[in-house]
């Protein structure tokens, strides 16, 4: 009896202690969760207006040329070239500012044509610079080159801008203002305040047209216009006092 009593009073024990270990767990567990709960996650943003100060100008001169003309279509290509150059010279261009690529030849492909096969010549001018009106107005000026017979279009006319990275940093440091501002702002509203910042991860960057409301995940870089807006997203976690 003795025996059997000790052990009745060892198993309260441990069923005590065990109890006591719940009850210290749960409330660890419990302040933990409580702990986490102890912080805002916002997304603030900053953007700012910039104006290009690259352009890309890029033309193609073509000509379609029989099999037995192939050695005449090359030869009206490099005259098409020189007045190209003609026009460039013209507008202050020097020749070792453009690129120019070799003549590409592709064979052109009818359906039921048993003649003379066709081949598709053409060849690409590119012009970079940071004047960016001067390339804008040049490129309204490409009539002149056709009315002296040569087939040429814009094949691009890309805006820039050079300063991107910078700005991008700058940006960013506004962004995670702007993330404090909203969670001051909805912290308020629980009669709490906002302490240090916790963390922080920036979203990609949008190289927008003005007054465009389109954006991508993967992040946008307009090339069509001058005057752009660049925007930068960053998700902020702070904690809550």
């Amino acid at each position: 009896m003795e025996i059997e009593k000790h052990r009745n009073l060892y198993a309260s024990g441990a069923l005590g202690i065990a109890i006591v270990l719940s009850t210290i767990i749960g409330a660890w567990t419990h302040y933990s969760v409580r702990a986490l709960d102890f912080a805002l996650s916002v997304t603030g943003s900053a953007k700012q207006q910039v104006t290009s100060d690259q352009a890309k100008w890029v033309t193609t001169t073509s000509r379609t040329t029989r099999e037995s003309q192939v050695k005449a279509g090359y030869q009206q290509m490099s005259q098409d070239l020189a007045i190209v150059k003609k026009f460039f010279k013209a507008e202050g261009i020097d020749e070792k500012d453009l690129t120019i690529s070799p003549i590409f030849m592709d064979q052109v492909y009818k359906q039921n044509d048993g003649g003379e096969k066709e081949f598709s010549l053409r060849q690409t001018i590119e012009y970079n610079s940071t004047d960016v009106a001067k390339v804008t107005a040049m490129s309204k000026l490409v009539s002149n080159i056709i009315d002296q017979g040569v087939l040429i279009s814009t094949q691009s006319l890309e805006y820039s801008y050079s300063k991107l990275a910078e700005l991008r940093v700058s940006l960013l440091s506004n962004a995670v203002k702007d993330a404090k501002e909203r969670a001051q702002s909805i912290a308020k509203e629980t009669g709490r305040g906002v302490g240090a910042l916790r963390s922080a991860a920036s979203g990609v960057v949008q190289v927008l047209p003005l007054n465009s409301v389109d954006v991508s995940d993967y992040g946008m870089y307009d090339t069509g216009s001058i005057e752009k807006v660049v925007m930068v997203t960053v998700k902020a976690s702070f904690a809550v006092k």
